[in-house]
């Protein structure tokens, strides 16, 4: 199901260190690349699974400098985020989902640190005319402007560049 690793220099080459093998309770398939804050928590996102092996949710997970690994936020079973996710200087975190959303066409989320868990906010549900399947890292400005890209799954089929502005 994968894992976590870190890579250290050791003389002329790299050590690999796993820092947490993912089990199905974690979610499943962690395609997204990993963030870290200034504590040195890393955080990262699982698209979840569904149906062979059962269902296990997608989610946005912590895995602190002790090593501890928790979910700060469950997404349905394959609707979390498959791409990187991006943190603001206050700590918010946003990325998006390929499916899932009011259209199951993939949404852009916000995950706002509040009394030690996390407030789930939905940005944008995409409505397939104008956009789908976002699977790219979503990119923030100086303005706090939010960029990304999607599939277009209406009729030209061609991909869609989005902006979320606050």
């Amino acid at each position: 199901l994968g894992s976590i690793f870190q890579l250290q220099r050791s003389g002329s080459g790299w050590i690999e260190k796993t820092l947490h093998s993912m089990q199905w309770a974690d979610g499943a398939y962690t395609y997204s690349t990993p963030i870290l804050d200034a504590s040195g928590n890393l955080y990262g996102g699982n698209t979840g699974y569904c149906c062979y092996y059962g269902r296990y949710d997608g989610n946005v997970f912590v895995l602190n400098p002790a090593g501890d690994f928790s979910s700060i936020y469950a997404f349905p079973p394959q609707t979390g985020p498959y791409a990187g996710l991006t943190m603001d200087a206050a700590g918010n975190i946003y990325g998006t989902t390929p499916i899932g959303g009011a259209h199951n066409y993939g949404q852009v989320f916000k995950l706002t640190p509040a009394g030690g868990g996390w407030n789930y906010t939905s940005l944008h549900d995409f409505t397939g005319a104008d956009g789908c399947d976002s699977s790219g890292k979503v990119i923030l400005d100086a303005n706090g402007n939010l960029y990304g890209t999607a599939y277009s799954c209406g009729s030209n089929g061609h991909g869609v560049v989005w902006e979320i502005t606050p």
